[in-house]
């Protein structure tokens, strides 16, 4: 089984760094490498893998000091291949990718980038969603469209409910005030929200969260329609 723990970074960002039984480590979307390397000394461990969901700076900044130091290898999506720094293997839609005995399947899942994909550790029920999915909320749409979005997040809406959705920013409280304002009777809605407040007010992560409380509460994973989360991701732009 895969040890998950959060490495706080920058402002909002969670870097997750992900322990095998047999002493394989990753991390992935490292934007810090400093937060990595202080997560790993405190831990006497040394880094074997980066994971990287998608391009953005705030997720593959730390790559070049990380494998540097560490000569770990960097895995990321093929259609991003120029533009993660230090990038070794490219993975598309379907492909396995090991740490250690532990087994993830690409999901490609474009919409905030182009090349953007996800890891689903199928037997760890963790799936690392970078930028697409977040906590009552989604990624914007920087290099897609509305469809391309929706079509991404029905492949994550089709994993089982007890999923655990590991997504790099916490965006959670946030994001549950606009589903409260376009979903303001969905007494499950009101549940987390409660939930994320006292978290929150705690100085605690709201993260990970069940896929299935997801499926209950967030708004645009909910849109039963291309127009329908266009409509809503545009509305929550504007706000």
């Amino acid at each position: 089984m895969l040890s998950i723990e959060s490495i706080p970074a920058f402002e909002d960002n969670y870097i997750w760094l992900l322990l095998d039984g047999s002493g394989k480590t990753a991390v992935v979307d490292p934007g810090d490498a400093k937060a990595v390397e202080r997560a790993l000394d405190r831990r006497k461990l040394r880094l074997d893998c980066i994971l990287n969901t998608h391009h953005h700076w705030d997720h593959t900044g730390g790559n070049a000091a990380l494998k540097r130091r560490y000569g770990c290898a960097v895995i990321g999506p093929a259609a991003d291949a120029r533009r993660i720094p230090g990038m070794d293997t490219g993975v598309r839609e379907n492909d396995m990718v090991s740490i250690g005995d532990a087994q993830a399947r690409v999901i490609e899942t474009p919409g905030h980038t182009t090349g953007h994909v996800c890891f689903w550790f199928e037997k760890d029920r963790a799936l690392f969603c970078g930028d697409t999915l977040f906590s009552m909320g989604t990624g914007r749409l920087f290099e897609g469209t509305p469809e391309i979005m929706w079509a991404s997040l029905r492949k994550i809406d089709a994993l089982p409910d007890d999923a655990m959705i590991y997504c790099a920013h916490e965006y959670t409280e946030e994001n549950g005030d606009f589903c409260m304002a376009v979903d303001p009777d969905n007494p499950d809605l009101k549940i987390r929200m409660d939930e994320v407040r006292k978290l929150r007010a705690a100085g605690k992560p709201t993260l990970p969260v069940h896929l299935g409380i997801e499926k209950k509460t967030n708004a645009l994973l909910r849109a039963t329609s291309p127009e329908a989360y266009g409509a809503l991701r545009k509305r929550k732009d504007e706000r």
